[in-house]
């Protein structure tokens, strides 16, 4: 449990089998779906198979139907909660390596890492969103500090949030929104796009200011779920051509936050 924001925060931490507090170690925060729980996203991710402490926060009950945990930036989360402050109260309270702290999630939660990224440049060294929600709060007035590296999954069969994106709910079109992050990263005007397995084609922009590239890893078909997920993780046909904790690891890894920006 963490005190944040006058509230009484939880989440699950995951350390590696080899886990020693004499070197630092890289940790991924891990967002979970709205109505998920960080037990449940850790279940289904295959994240705590990585070479990194994982953090799995949980989310304050929002608005709608049932009682449902979500995270800031969506139009259902709770009034006046603060994630993103809760994220750097978490920060400082774990031991790691703090120029190596990466933001994925699913859903909701993914769309929150763009919420971080925007906010938290500084303390985020890059995101991995996965089957994004993408509300406009989560990158209204986005001025981040410096360019965020991404690399986001999303299913083209996504009912959910819907690859094409849905105007009535304010979601962009998922090209668009990796096509935003990839001019504040002022990267190349044309991106390299190559179909790597049937059912997976990935989407590079390089060229980007600091090397902090953008890639889009698109699932033909591919539901409301999390790439290889191991036990249910959402609606519609899950890939099992690639394991996306593996596939964003490569990408995260090679990523660290400038000494200039460390708090």
């Amino acid at each position: 449990t963490l005190a944040s924001g006058g509230l009484s925060r939880t989440y699950q931490l995951h350390l590696p089998a080899d886990y020693t507090p004499r070197r630092d170690w890289p940790v991924v925060l891990a967002f979970h779906g709205r109505g998920n729980t960080g037990v449940g996203t850790e279940e289904f991710s295959g994240l705590s198979n990585l070479p990194a402490i994982v953090a799995y926060p949980n989310g304050v009950i929002g608005t709608g139907d049932g009682d449902r945990q979500a995270w800031q930036g969506a139009p259902y989360a709770a009034a006046g909660v603060d994630d993103v402050a809760f994220t750097g109260d978490l920060n400082r309270t774990l031991c790691v390596d703090k120029r190596r702290v990466y933001a994925t999630g699913k859903s909701n939660g993914a769309g929150f890492t763009g919420l971080l990224a925007c906010r938290m440049a500084d303390r985020i060294a890059a995101i991995a969103p996965v089957a994004g929600a993408f509300y406009p709060e989560t990158g209204e007035r986005c001025h981040p500090s410096r360019p965020v590296p991404v690399i986001d999954f999303h299913g083209t069969g996504d009912v959910t949030i819907p690859y094409e994106g849905d105007p009535e709910r304010g979601l962009p079109a998922i090209p668009d929104w990796t096509a935003g992050w990839a001019e504040r990263n002022d990267c190349r005007a044309r991106p390299r796009t190559r179909t790597i397995e049937p059912d997976i084609t990935i989407t590079r922009r390089t060229g980007c200011d600091h090397g902090a590239e953008v890639h889009h890893v698109a699932i033909t078909g591919g539901g409301h779920t999390w790439p290889g997920a191991d036990s249910y993780s959402g609606g519609g046909y899950v890939t099992g051509t690639i394991e996306a904790h593996e596939v964003m690891w490569q990408f995260l890894r090679q990523y660290r936050t400038p000494r200039a920006v460390v708090r």
